[in-house]
C-alpha cells in the first residue's frame, strides 16, 4: 500500500521547524556585539544574541513601523521583510532606501508560516499584535519586539529602545532631540494660556465609501487630540468620542459645535480639496469657522500628519502655526518640511524638492 500524504498543517509545522533549526544556526555570526537584553512596549524582556542582522516587520500598521525603523541606518540595512497593511508609502520608502526592492513583501494578515521563511532574528510589531503574533512565533523560537509609537511618550520611548535594539542609541538622542527641540518650542510658547485664549477646535476625518459622506472624531486619548491641545487648542469633541476608534458625526452636532476652528483629515490626500468643497456648502457656510476662513485641509505629503507616524511633529508644527499664528510668527513650515527629511531621513536637499515637495498637500504656504 503506497504511504499516505502528510496532512497540509504537518507539512506546515516541518517549515516551521526547518525555519526555526535555519535561524538557530545562522543566528550568531559573531557580529552582533554580544547577547542584548531589551525592554519592549508591553514591558517584556527580550533577550538577544546580539543586535539583529535580519529584521521583519508584520502586523497592522506595519508601514508605519517601517517609517520609524528607517529613521536608523541599520534599520534600512537590516530590515529584509514587511507585511504591507494600511496606508501605501512604499513610494517613499523607495526614495529613502535604494534598496527597497529587495525586500520580501508579506501577505496581509501573514502569520508564522509566512514570516518564519524570511528567517529574521528579530520581529518588530505593534504592542495590539501580540495575542496574535506572539505565540506561533514563540513556537518556532523567533523573538519579537512590540512597539506602540502612538503617542508622543511612547514614540520616545520606543525610538530609544530601537536604538538600543540596532545598537545605535546615540541615533536615537539625535532623533529624539529633533523632536524635543520643536516639543519645547511649542510648549514655551503656550505655557500659561488662559482658557479664552485656547480656541475652540474640530479636528474631523473626511471619508467617501461609495457615495456615502461621513465625518468622524477621534478618542481622546488618541495621537490627534494631543496635538490638538499641544498646539493651543481646546478639542470640542472629546466627550462623544469614548470609543476605541472614530465617531461618526453628524452636521447638526458639528454645528451645535459651531468651534472657532476645522480641520480635516483625508487619508485619501486631498484635504484641501474636500475643504474648498466644504466651503462652496450653504450648511457648512452657517458655521463660525467657515465664515472667518478658519477651516483647514490637515497637510501631508505621502501620507498624513495627524497619525501616529513619524510626521506627526511636523503635523504638530503647522498644527500650531494655526491654532496660535500669534504665538508661532517665527516659524516657517516648509524649512520644517526640509529640516525633518533632510535630518531625519538623510534626504538631500534636491532629492526633498524634486520628490517630497511636490506631493504634499492640504493648508500649506
Amino acid at each position: 500500500m503506497p504511504a499516505s500524504r502528510p496532512s497540509r498543517a504537518l507539512c506546515v509545522l516541518i517549515v516551521l521547524l526547518m525555519a526555526a533549526v535555519l535561524l538557530a544556526a545562522c543566528g550568531d555570526d559573531g557580529e552582533g556585539g554580544g547577547a542584548l537584553t531589551v525592554t519592549d512596549a508591553l514591558d517584556r524582556t527580550v533577550q538577544l544574541e546580539g543586535s539583529p542582522e535580519r529584521i521583519t516587520v508584520a502586523g497592522r500598521a506595519a508601514l508605519l513601523v517601517v517609517d520609524a525603523l528607517y529613521l536608523f541606518p541599520e534599520g534600512r540595512e537590516r530590515l529584509v521583510a514587511l507585511e504591507k497593511r494600511g496606508q501605501n508609502i512604499e513610494d517613499f520608502l523607495a526614495i529613502v532606501d535604494p534598496n527597497w526592492g529587495d525586500k520580501t513583501i508579506l501577505e496581509q494578515n501573514a502569520g508564522a508560516e509566512q514570516i518564519a521563511p524570511t528567517t529574521p532574528d528579530l520581529v518588530i510589531a505593534k504592542s495590539a499584535m501580540a495575542e496574535e503574533l506572539g505565540p506561533p512565533l514563540d513556537a518556532v523560537a523567533i523573538p519579537v519586539f512590540y512597539v506602540d509609537l502612538e503617542t508622543p511618550e511612547q514614540f520616545e520611548r520606543d525610538l530609544a529602545a530601537l536604538g538600543e535594539v540596532l545598537g545605535n542609541p546615540g541615533r536615537a538622542e539625535e532623533v529624539l532631540g529633533f523632536y524635543q527641540e520643536r516639543l519645547d518650542r511649542i510648549a514655551q510658547a503656550t505655557a500659561g494660556l488662559a482658557a479664552d485664549a485656547r480656541p475652540s477646535v474640530l479636528l474631523i476625518e473626511y471619508s467617501d465609501e461609495e457615495g456615502t459622506v461621513a465625518f468622524s472624531v477621534p478618542p481622546a486619548g488618541w495621537l490627534q487630540t494631543t496635538i490638538v491641545e499641544l498646539a493651543g487648542g481646546e478639542p470640542i469633541w472629546t466627550e462623544a468620542s469614548e470609543g476605541g476608534g472614530w465617531t461618526v458625526v453628524g452636521l447638526e452636532q458639528i454645528a451645535a459645535w459651531d468651534p472657532d476652528q476645522i480641520y480635516v483629515v483625508d487619508y485619501n490626500g486631498d484635504s484641501d480639496g474636500i475643504v474648498e468643497e466644504l466651503q462652496a456648502d450653504s450648511r457648512w457656510q452657517a458655521l463660525a469657522a467657515v465664515q472667518a476662513g478658519s477651516i483647514y485641509g490637515f497637510p501631508g505629503d505621502f501620507i498624513s500628519w495627524d497619525q501616529p507616524d513619524t510626521r506627526w511633529i511636523l503635523g504638530l508644527t503647522w498644527l500650531f502655526t494655526k491654532v496660535q499664528p500669534g504665538l508661532a510668527g517665527d516659524v516657517d513650515v516648509m524649512e520644517e518640511v526640509r529640516a525633518f527629511f533632510g535630518e531625519m531621513y538623510s534626504l538631500d536637499a534636491s532629492v526633498v524638492e524634486d520628490e517630497i515637495v511636490p506631493r504634499l498637500f492640504g493648508s500649506l504656504p
